[in-house]
């Protein structure tokens, strides 16, 4: 038997309700599995996968979030109440998770920063944010990011979609130098970007490549991917939804019953597996403002993942 994300979400009581600290959340929605198809051993599995960064014993959850348009909110509890949700559920079951965000986001860094200093979090998450100015405002953006996030260091700092990259990631390194950063990267999102991104990583030294990448764009997989595990370069994945518009491409089908067998419960999960189970893959970066996606997407962090023939079966559903 398969089930959508849907019917998932309400089996495991996240639908309706929301999670949050005394929701159901994944600990009951790990023990689905065993009763829909998958193996017994992911039934009892506890933990998320992590990946090491490269020339680092540092390991992130493979699944982490994004705020971009999500976060973007006023200061009303009504508003900002989901959002705690989501965050709690990071917190709880992928601790150590990447949380993602720019000042270019409208209100998300200040209300990333709201939520993590409410939740005394902020050693508990790995924080990245981005300049997306020229090199002679980004001083003044950087301490405008500390003082949103309520920080005085930042885990990731990346240069947003290559402005004025060459500059910025001079000013970048001293930023490393003097520990106000403790990594460095480069971010875009289009695949019209990723022949500058590749000479770049060919040319500098970065930490981090963030980089649009899922079963609808995979432009990434034929330079990008491979040159980023090459040169000992993290990466993250954002878009890994194409902005929500893969899920309109499933609409109204349910996920093929083998799904199981790599304990994935709905087409998101399906989704996701497939961009982590990259080698050249740090982390995926999804957004979500509501709780109920937000437990499906960490999901995908447990249980197993798909080796070459079943990642060939995940992209078949989209061919």
């Amino acid at each position: 038997m398969s089930m959508d994300r849907r019917t998932f979400l309400g089996l495991t009581g996240v639908g309706l309700t929301g999670v949050g600290l005394t929701g159901v959340g994944l600990t009951g929605a790990l023990a689905l599995p065993r009763a829909y198809g998958a193996t017994a051993e992911a039934a009892t599995v506890a933990a998320p996968m992590r990946r090491k960064l490269p020339g680092s014993t540092e390991a992130l959850p493979v699944i982490g979030m994004g705020t971009a348009d999500t976060f973007n909110v006023g200061r009303s509890a009504e508003e900002r109440a989901p959002l705690a949700e989501v965050m709690s559920l990071l917190l709880r079951d992928a601790p150590g998770g990447v949380v993602d965000t720019a000042p270019s986001y409208g209100s998300a860094e200040g209300v990333t920063g709201d939520l993590l200093q409410t939740a005394n979090a902020r050693t508990r998450v790995f924080l990245a944010t981005k300049i997306s100015t020229s090199h002679a405002s980004a001083p003044a953006q950087f301490s405008e990011s500390l003082a949103a996030l309520h920080a005085d260091t930042i885990d990731l700092l990346q240069v947003h979609n290559l402005i004025d990259w060459r500059e910025n990631l001079r000013w970048m390194r001293q930023l490393k130098e003097a520990r106000k950063v403790r990594y460095i990267g480069i971010t875009h999102y289009r695949d019209d970007a990723h022949e500058q991104l590749a000479q770049i990583l060919r040319s500098e030294r970065v930490d981090f490549l963030q980089v649009n990448y899922s079963l609808a764009e995979r432009n990434a997989e034929k330079v990008l991917l491979p040159l980023a595990q090459e040169r000992g370069v993290a990466v993250l994945i954002n878009r890994p939804f194409q902005d929500g518009r893969m899920f309109s491409a499933v609409r109204g089908k349910t996920i093929p019953d083998w799904a199981g067998e790599i304990d994935c419960n709905s087409w998101g999960q399906l989704f996701l597996k497939f961009i982590v189970s990259h080698p050249a893959v740090t982390a995926a970066i999804p957004a979500t403002s509501k709780p109920r996606n937000m437990a499906d997407n960490l999901g995908a962090g447990f249980g197993r993942m798909p080796d070459a023939r079943e990642r060939g079966r995940i992209a078949a559903l989209l061919a």
